[in-house]
C-alpha cells in the first residue's frame, strides 16, 4: 500500500510539472518610446525608437550635430532598413560611414535599454540582391560628380551632347561639398576699385624686381620655361609703378595683380625638393591656364546662379574687397557660396539640362577599342549589379585625389617621410581613395607629381577635418605654439606651416582669433569677437578656448580642449599680441618676413568692454589634397606615358597632377575644379 502511494505520488509530481511546462505564458509584449545615444563623426548622435509588440515601428533622431546635406541618405535610409527588416545588421552608406555606425549603435543601445533581444536584431543580417547586369549608352560618361564633374557634365551638355553621370557615394559633391567659399582669381578690376596697396605688398614686389634669373635657388637651369615669366612679372610690376608715379601707399595706391604675378606665386608654391634629391614644379602652361581662365570661370558660375560675386549683390569677393585664403600667397581671394549650397545648385543645372545622373554607382574600368581610344567604362551599383557603359565620345574623369586613401598616400610619398603614416587623419570624404588614378594607369596613362600629398595645417587634432575652429584672413592670424610664441610666418604656403607645426610638441599649435578687419588697411584694429551661438557651440563642444579678456582667456586654456590644455600665461600671450601689433604697425616682421600682416588687435578695447572676446583654436595638420595624379595637357586630355594623348580620355580636378608639383596654394583648388571642368566638358562634349 505504501509502494502504492508512493507510486501515485510520483505520477502526480510528474503531471504537475508536466502542465507547468506547458502553461507557462509568453512574455508580456514591449512597448513604448526608447531612447539611445552613440558617439558620431561631429558629436553624440541620439535617436529615439517606438516599440510596439516587441518590434520597432519608428526612429527619430533626437539629436545630432551631422553636417545635414553629408548624413541625408543615412539617416533617412538606415532607420527605414532597420524597420522594415527589424535588424540592425544593415549596411553604412558609402560616403557617411561614421554616422552611419553611429545611427545603427544609437538604435541598438536603445533596443537595449527597451529590453528587445538585441542578438535577434543583430542575427537578421540585411544584404543587397544584384539586379541582371545592364547596358548604357550615352555620348559622355563623366565619372565622379564633385565640382570638377559637374562642371564638366553642365559644360557638355552644352555642346548638345547626351551625357552620363556617376558617383560612387550616396550623395553627389566629393571634396568640393565640404571645401570653403575660397576662390583665387586675377581680378584687376577689383584690385583698382577696391584694394588698397600695403607696404608688405610693396616690399614683396620690390623683392620680385631684384631676382637675379641666374640664381640657383629659382631652378631656371631645371625649368628654363619659367624664366619668361619672371621677366613677364617684372614688366607687369614695372608698368604699375609707372601708372601710380606719385601716388601714396595708404592714400591712394590701389591693389595690383598680375596672371604673371598669380603663375610665379604658383611657381614658387609649387616648387619643391622631395626626400631623393629630385625637384618638382608646375607645369607653366596648366599654371598659365589657370590663372589667366579663373576669373572668366569665376564669371561663368555667376552666371549658372552660384552666386558668385559676379552673380550676387556684392561684385567683388568677401567684405568689401579680397583676402587672403590660408596659404594664397596674396589677396586674390574670392568667395561665394558654400559647397552645401552649390552643389545642389549644380546639381539642379545639370538636371536641367538634361544629364542622367547616378548615385552608389562606382567606376571600376575604362574601355578601350582596338585603335587605344577610351569607348566607355565598366561600373558597379552599391547592390552588386554590374554596369557597361558605351560612350560615342569618351570619359572624363573627376572621381578625386586620394587622401582618404593613407596607405596609397605614403606608398607614393617622397616629401613628408616619417611625419606621415597610414594612419594619417584627413579633411576629405571617405571616398576620395584614388579609383580614377587606378583606372587610368590600368590603360596606359601617365602620372605626375604622386610624390607629394598636401597636409592642411590648420585642421581638428581630433578628426582632421576643418571644422570645429576659428581663424580669419591668413594676413591676421597669429599662430602660436604652446609656450604662446608665434613660431611661423602665417602667410606662408601650406606644407610650410605644416612642417613648421609638425617639429612642434605633438605637433599640435594655437590660432589666436579676435574678429575680422579689413587686411587692406593695417590701421585697423581688430577688436574681438562676440560670444554668439557659433562661437558657443564649439566651445562647449570641447573645441575652443574663449575669454572676455586675455587673464579668462589664459585661464581657460587650463581646461582641456581636443585633449590639450596649454595654460597659457597672461602676460606671455600679451607680449606676444603686443610684439605683433608692433610689425603691423611698422610693417614689417622682424621675426618671420610675413609678407602681407595685418590684424592688429586692440587689447585696450578689449579690456574696456565686457561683451567681446577672444578665441584660441587648437589645430594640427592632416590630409587635405594629393598633388599627384593622371597627366594633362591644357585641354584636359590624358596622356600615356609616352607623353601622347589618349583618345576619348579627358580629366579634371584632384584626379589630375601637374598643374601644383610639391604644394598647391589655397583657393586654388576651387578656381581648377572650375576651370578644367569646364575645358573638359567643352571638350568631351564637341569630341575635340
Amino acid at each position: 500500500m505504501r509502494r502504492t502511494v508512493t507510486l501515485m505520488l510520483c505520477v502526480f509530481l510528474a503531471a504537475f510539472i508536466f502542465v507547468g511546462c506547458t502553461q507557462e505564458t509568453e512574455p508580456d509584449p514591449i512597448n513604448g518610446v526608447f531612447e539611445g545615444t552613440s558617439g558620431g563623426f561631429q558629436g553624440p548622435v541620439t535617436v529615439s525608437i517606438t516599440v510596439e509588440n516587441s518590434e520597432i515601428t519608428d526612429i527619430e533622431i533626437v539629436e545630432s550635430s551631422e553636417t545635414a546635406h553629408v548624413v541625408k541618405v543615412a539617416v533617412e535610409r538606415i532607420p527605414t532598413q532597420i524597420i522594415e527588416n527589424q535588424s540592425v545588421a544593415v549596411d553604412s552608406v558609402t560616403g557617411a560611414t561614421a554616422t552611419s555606425y553611429a545611427v545603427i549603435s544609437a538604435v541598438t543601445n536603445a533596443a537595449q535599454a527597451a529590453g528587445l533581444d538585441i542578438d535577434a536584431l543583430k542575427a537578421n543580417k540585411v544584404g543587397y540582391t544584384p539586379k541582371d547586369p545592364q547596358t548604357w549608352d550615352t555620348d559622355v560618361l563623366v565619372i565622379g560628380a564633385g565640382g570638377a564633374g559637374l562642371t564638366a557634365a553642365i559644360t557638355a551638355a552644352d555642346q548638345g551632347a547626351k551625357v552620363i553621370l556617376i558617383e560612387k557615394s550616396s550623395i553627389l559633391g566629393g571634396n568640393s561639398l565640404v571645401a570653403g567659399s575660397a576662390y583665387n582669381a586675377v581680378d584687376l578690376e577689383a584690385q583698382e576699385n577696391v584694394m588698397e596697396l600695403t607696404g608688405a605688398q610693396k616690399d614683396a614686389m620690390d623683392s620680385y624686381l631684384a631676382l637675379d634669373p641666374a640664381d640657383p635657388g629659382l631652378k631656371f637651369d631645371a625649368y628654363p620655361e619659367w624664366e619668361p615669366v619672371l621677366e613677364e612679372l617684372k614688366n607687369d610690376i614695372n608698368a604699375f609703378y609707372a601708372r601710380n608715379t606719385g601716388k601714396k601707399i595708404g592714400v591712394d595706391m590701389p591693389g595690383f595683380d598680375s596672371v604673371a604675378l598669380h603663375m610665379w606665386h604658383i611657381y614658387t608654391g609649387g616648387l619643391r625638393q622631395l626626400t631623393d634629391g629630385s625637384w618638382l614644379a608646375p607645369n607653366v602652361e596648366l599654371a598659365r591656364t589657370l590663372a589667366s581662365e579663373s576669373l572668366n570661370a569665376f564669371k561663368w558660375m555667376g552666371e549658372v546662379g552660384l552666386e558668385s560675386s559676379y552673380g550676387a549683390d556684392t561684385k567683388y569677393g568677401t567684405r568689401d574687397g579680397l583676402g587672403t585664403v590660408l596659404g594664397a600667397m596674396w589677396p586674390r581671394t574670392h568667395s561665394f557660396m558654400t559647397g552645401a549650397l552649390r552643389i545642389p545648385h549644380l546639381e539642379s543645372v545639370a538636371l536641367d539640362k538634361g544629364v542622367t545622373i547616378y548615385t552608389e554607382t562606382k567606376g571600376t574600368e575604362l574601355l578601350v577599342d582596338g585603335s587605344g581610344k577610351v569607348v566607355g567604362a565598366k561600373a558597379e551599383q552599391i547592390d552588386g549589379t554590374q554596369i557597361t557603359i558605351n560612350t560615342a565620345n569618351g570619359v572624363v574623369l573627376a572621381s578625386g585625389g586620394y587622401c582618404a586613401n593613407p596607405t596609397m598616400v605614403k606608398e607614393y610619398d617622397k616629401y613628408w617621410g616619417d611625419d606621415l603614416s597610414d594612419r594619417t587623419l584627413s579633411t576629405n570624404l571617405g571616398t576620395n581613395e584614388g579609383d580614377g588614378i587606378v583606372m587610368a594607369i590600368a590603360i596606359g596613362a601617365d602620372v605626375t607629381g604622386m610624390e607629394v600629398a598636401q597636409m592642411m595645417p590648420s585642421s581638428s587634432p581630433v578628426k582632421g577635418t576643418m571644422t570645429d575652429g576659428i581663424w580669419g584672413d591668413a594676413a591676421e592670424q597669429i599662430w602660436i605654439d604652446g609656450n604662446g610664441n608665434r613660431f611661423v610666418d602665417e602667410y606662408a604656403e601650406r606644407d610650410v606651416l605644416a612642417k613648421a607645426s609638425l617639429a612642434l610638441e605633438d605637433s599640435i599649435f594655437y590660432i589666436i582669433y579676435a574678429g575680422r578687419g579689413d587686411v587692406g588697411n593695417p590701421d585697423q584694429l581688430l577688436q574681438g569677437v562676440e560670444y554668439s551661438e557659433r562661437i558657443e557651440g564649439i566651445v562647449e563642444g570641447g573645441h575652443v578656448w574663449y575669454g572676455k579678456n586675455l587673464a579668462e582667456l589664459a585661464e581657460a586654456t587650463k581646461t582641456p580642449k581636443a585633449g590639450v590644455a596649454p595654460a597659457f600665461d597672461e602676460a606671455q600671450l600679451r607680449a606676444t599680441i603686443e610684439l605683433y601689433n608692433s610689425y603691423v604697425a611698422a610693417q614689417k616682421d622682424d621675426d618671420f618676413g610675413k609678407r602681407v600682416i595685418a590684424g592688429a588687435i586692440d587689447l585696450d578695447y578689449l579690456e574696456a568692454n565686457d561683451d567681446v572676446g577672444l578665441v584660441i583654436s587648437p589645430r594640427k595638420s592632416s590630409l587635405h589634397h594629393t598633388m599627384g595624379g593622371v597627366a594633362i595637357d591644357t585641354d584636359t586630355r590624358v596622356l600615356d606615358t609616352s607623353g601622347n594623348a589618349i583618345p576619348g580620355l579627358w580629366a579634371a580636378g584632384e584626379v589630375t597632377g601637374g598643374i601644383h608639383a610639391g604644394n598647391r596654394l589655397g583657393g586654388n583648388a576651387i578656381a581648377d575644379i572650375f576651370v578644367f571642368g569646364r575645358i573638359a566638358g567643352t571638350n568631351a562634349g564637341s569630341g575635340n
